[in-house]
């Protein structure tokens, strides 16, 4: 078992302890050294070379976030997380620009400790791995000439199942079709990919995006996480505080490197318009727009077209009704005379199955293969089998999901 290196750095001496204390049972953690100070970590981290350091903010002299600057530069192969009893957004910004991996609000648990040393740690020996490979004997996978589809799910309001439903589509597709197929879980605050599909991930958005490499598919490759049904999955932040540092830059370049290696990507995203999902959506190639019946959803599913109208992307949006069988809310046919269009997918309400899949992290396409749930997520994925190249733009033009609203 390989051993990850620590070195614990905090003005107050019962901390220290207390920190050793809790890794004390973590069979592949070693506290190598402590520091009362900034320089003295300096000095002690020239000498040791710990995988990890754990770094305090406030401490007199050198403070936290210069030792840490000082150390990401002088040490570029030594991970830092910083802890402090500070937890506001700022600090964070000043840990991450520093050079900081990670950042742990005081007081924290042992597991919480662990999980954090052990993911920065595996993040900076897999970008060692990378560099010791000689690029002469690293070959990519050749992009494939037609057009890709980048399939985002989207609502501004939560709670209408657009998580379960994007990782039930994605992994319905890698199985059911030939086709490579991604799922990026783009809710940095939020996200629950994760969760729904039972994966504990070495590396997410938020670590790929300090990576100080310029972004190329073999380094985005690397933080892919595969799952059983040969989907490929690229998750959220573990943290929703290090969604600071994921840009809509990023999230550009990464779909377009994705785009390139992949035949279908599916995108979830946070109930928001901000800037980074206005740049997952300028990508699309095709958004669904989930929605239940209830009347906030629906005043939520107009306002939302009315936006992308604005924003011209009325033309990729395609309604998808979720819940549509629960014994309430607004009649279908009114539905449609509201919107002027008509869902490309009704999904029905079946709590038992869906609640049994997200509580076990097994999608229900998977498990329970013969619902009617799945079915239709199965007709629903049909749409997306043939390729993006060569759709009659003219034709899609009318096919155009935005129309008059008319009020109820």
């Amino acid at each position: 078992m390989s051993t990850t290196s620590v070195l614990v750095v905090d003005d107050i001496a019962n901390t220290r302890e207390d920190i050793k204390r809790l890794l004390y049972f973590e069979e592949d953690i070693s506290v190598v050294g402590e520091a009362e100070s900034g320089d003295e970590a300096l000095k002690m981290a020239a000498t040791l070379h710990p995988d990890v350091v754990l770094m305090d903010i406030n401490m007199p002299g050198m403070d936290g976030i210069m030792a840490s600057e000082a150390i990401s530069t002088q040490m570029p192969d030594t991970a830092i997380v910083i802890i402090s009893i500070q937890g506001e957004p700022e600090y964070l910004k000043k840990a991450m620009a520093a050079g900081a991996r990670d950042y742990l609000v005081k007081p924290f648990s042992s597991s919480d400790l662990a999980d954090t040393i052990r993911r920065v740690s595996n993040t900076y020996k897999m970008r060692a791995a990378r560099s010791a490979t000689p690029p002469v004997n690293v070959t990519l996978p050749e992009p494939d000439p037609p057009a890709k589809k980048v399939v985002v799910f989207f609502s501004s309001k939560g709670g209408v199942g657009r998580t379960t439903l994007a990782c039930n589509l994605a992994v319905c597709l890698a199985q059911e079709t030939q086709k490579k197929v991604a799922l990026v879980d783009f809710d940095l605050q939020g996200g629950d990919v994760t969760v729904m599909l039972n994966l504990s991930p070495k590396g997410t958005i938020a670590e790929l995006a300090q990576e100080e490499d310029r972004l190329e598919f073999s380094l985005v490759n690397s933080y892919l996480a595969p799952h059983m049904s040969g989907l490929k999955i690229l998750p959220a932040p573990t943290r929703p505080e290090q969604a600071e540092v994921v840009t809509a830059g990023h999230v550009e370049e990464i779909l377009n490197l994705l785009k390139t290696y992949f035949d279908i990507v599916i995108v979830d995203t946070s109930p928001l318009f901000n800037d980074l999902n206005l740049s997952v959506l300028e990508i699309a190639s095709d958004i669904l727009l989930i929605f239940t019946r209830d009347l906030p959803s629906i005043k939520h599913v107009k306002t939302d077209l009315e936006v992308l109208d604005t924003l011209n992307l009325s033309g990729k949006v395609k309604l998808v009704l979720n819940q549509s069988t629960l014994d309430y809310g607004i009649k279908i046919s009114d539905l449609e005379k509201s919107l002027n269009t008509s869902p490309v997918a009704i999904l029905p309400y079946d709590e038992k199955t869906v609640l049994s899949s997200i509580n076990k992290g097994h999608p229900f396409v998977l498990t329970q293969a013969n619902s009617k749930i799945t079915q239709n997520i199965k007709a629903f994925a049909r749409e997306f089998e043939m390729p993006a190249a060569g759709v009659n733009t003219e034709a899609a033009a009318k096919k155009s999901f935005i129309g008059k609203f008319f009020s109820f």
